[in-house]
């Protein structure tokens, strides 16, 4: 029973051994500690055996007699006190003179997959191909690579991040610069003209102020998107009815609805309560919506749905449009991206609605994504169940 106990033992141990990715390393450093430990004791051995066991006290006392020209007793009396009289020590230290060779042998041999490791390092820092390092490192060498792709994500991200600050300074310049040139343009024209006709000079005071509060609407943007990185968002949380709250944001969208022809259909039951920050979340479907009416067909219709799931509320916006590029798609929610199309409108934003309205979605601990597809685009919001409020 014991025996069959051990095998069992024995069994999941080396199973053990087996999950380790350096077992080859390990089976080999022992091989050849068990290889070097046998070679000490077997050129020991034969020393012994070929020289000191038969001739070498002959050996000895021949070459003292021919080096110092001694006499035989002279000679033999020398070997037996020096050498005779302590064969055991001059064997231990022969013991230990081979045992020393034979582990700075093995030091060598192992010493070159620390070389290998150096090797693979700089190569990493020098950003070279691929990592290889010999078989018995292959854990190593996998994860050196990682090591390499980790880096070379991180190099890429810091790029893509310098090039969205440079991206920002010229968002900046060229966003803020539009409606600033105009007003001083009219300004000017408003104080160099001092008999311009009063109904030409309310049309540009006019002009002038729609230009001033646009400016404001750019910085304001700007502000609300450094608000959301640096600070840590805290959120109000109370309990509203869905339905009214979209209602209500439809409601002051009207002229611009008018203005393009659009009409809205709300598919959310009238019962539907959830517990969210409702300034916030208010910015949201303003936001979608806004953009919902911006990339519609004229004289479509915008769909709007609402239900609650077995995983919490899901909100979707749908409108008719033209077909959003997957590579666009994808960058939708960047900050300052906007499609050309709104990049050449007067009325297009500074790129923010959406990115501002994920930052909002993650606040609540839920999800925006969008799709597109023909002529079909759709904005989802997904929020947990927590946000359902609990009369729901």
């Amino acid at each position: 029973m014991k025996f069959k106990e051990y095998i069992k033992n024995w069994l999941a141990k080396l199973s053990n051994q087996k999950s380790d990715g350096y077992v080859q390393l390990k089976t080999k450093i022992y091989l050849r500690f068990i290889l070097i430990a046998v070679g000490s004791i077997c050129i020991t051995t034969l020393l012994y055996k070929m020289l000191w066991y038969n001739r070498a006290g002959d050996f000895i006392v021949t070459m003292l007699i021919s080096l110092f020209g001694w006499g035989y007793e002279d000679a033999y009396w020398f070997y037996h006190n020096t050498f005779r009289a302590n064969a055991d020590l001059i064997w231990f230290a022969t013991i230990g003179l081979a045992s020393l060779i034979c582990f700075l042998v093995f030091c060598r041999w192992f010493m070159r997959f620390f070389q290998a490791i150096d090797q693979g390092i700089e190569a990493l820092l020098q950003e070279k191909a691929a990592i290889g390092l010999p078989p018995e490192l292959l854990p190593l060498e996998r994860k050196l690579n990682l090591v390499r792709q980790t880096l070379l994500q991180r190099d890429l991200a810091s790029r893509e991040a310098e090039q969205r600050k440079n991206d920002l300074v010229m968002y900046l310049a060229h966003d803020l610069k539009t409606p600033l040139t105009s007003i001083i343009g009219y300004l000017s024209l408003l104080t160099e003209a001092e008999d311009m006709p009063a109904k030409q000079r309310r049309q540009y005071i006019s002009i002038t102020l729609n230009k001033a509060q646009r400016l404001e609407q750019l910085i304001d943007e700007f502000f609300e998107i450094t608000r959301y990185n640096l600070q840590e968002q805290e959120l109000s949380r109370e309990t509203i009815n869905l339905n009214y709250l979209l209602v209500q944001l439809t409601d002051e969208f009207y002229p611009l609805l008018q203005a393009h022809g659009n009409t809205i259909s709300m598919q959310a039951p009238e019962d539907l309560n959830i517990y969210v920050d409702p300034d916030k979340m208010a910015r949201v479907f303003n936001n979608i919506l806004k953009n919902a009416i911006a990339y519609s067909y004229p004289n479509t219709e915008i769909i709007i749905k609402a239900a609650a799931t077995d995983n919490g509320l899901e909100i979707s916006f749908l409108n008719k449009g033209q077909t959003i590029r997957p590579q666009k798609l994808k960058s939708i929610f960047e900050k300052f991206f906007r499609l050309d199309s709104a990049r050449a409108s007067n009325t297009g934003g500074a790129g923010l609605g959406l990115a501002i309205a994920q930052e909002i979605i993650h606040l609540h601990g839920g999800e925006i994504t969008a799709a597109s597809e023909n002529e079909l685009t759709s904005f989802c919001v997904s929020l947990p169940r927590e946000c359902l409020a609990a009369n729901a």
